[in-house]
């Protein structure tokens, strides 16, 4: 398959399977995939909790905003984004740009059954609030609802769907 767009950025908040997913795609767009946290954290030597204790969230989304300007700029692949990449106007504009945007929706229970499950979650990601878990959740994703359907070209439910069912559901999304 060879697609009519030079990146496939899949947004969506922590968990919503935007990594998970992008992998099963690997093989059937013959692109790889890039994590932008992985990227941010590669490149700092330290882990996105780190960046956050050390520069705060501005800092963090500097380094997220330039990871993302250069990934843009590189060989065709599929960029999973951290949760928050599409708080920023120009990171928007980057990834309208430079490809093709689908929004992994998830609901708060999703979310949180599946941070639980993730074992490197609690040491590698900050809280992004003070709030407990459930009330953090629901309120950064009512905040970003809007956002991401915004960036979008097009969504899927990943709430209810494996990762290959997902997976096929973005397929159809695609142009060309």
């Amino acid at each position: 398959m060879s697609p009519s767009f030079h990146h496939l950025y899949l947004t969506g908040y922590r968990g919503s399977g935007k990594t998970s997913v992008g992998k099963w795609l690997e093989g059937k767009l013959l692109r790889p995939v890039v994590d932008l946290d992985d990227r941010i954290e590669h490149a700092a030597g330290m882990s996105i909790r780190e960046i956050f204790e050390r520069e705060g969230e501005a800092g963090f989304r500097n380094r997220e905003s330039a990871a993302l300007l250069a990934v843009s700029e590189e060989k065709p692949s599929i960029v999973s984004l951290g949760g928050g990449a599409i708080l920023r106007k120009e990171n928007r504009q980057i990834i309208a740009s430079s490809g093709f945007c689908v929004w992994l929706k998830v609901d708060v229970d999703t979310v949180l059954h599946r941070l639980a499950q993730d074992t490197t979650t609690a040491g590698r990601r900050p809280s992004l609030t003070s709030l407990p878990a459930r009330e953090e959740v629901l309120t950064v994703l009512t905040a970003r609802e809007s956002i991401y359907a915004s960036v979008a070209n097009g969504q899927i439910d990943a709430t209810h769907n494996s990762i290959q069912a997902a997976g096929e559901a973005l397929l159809m999304l695609l142009p060309g």
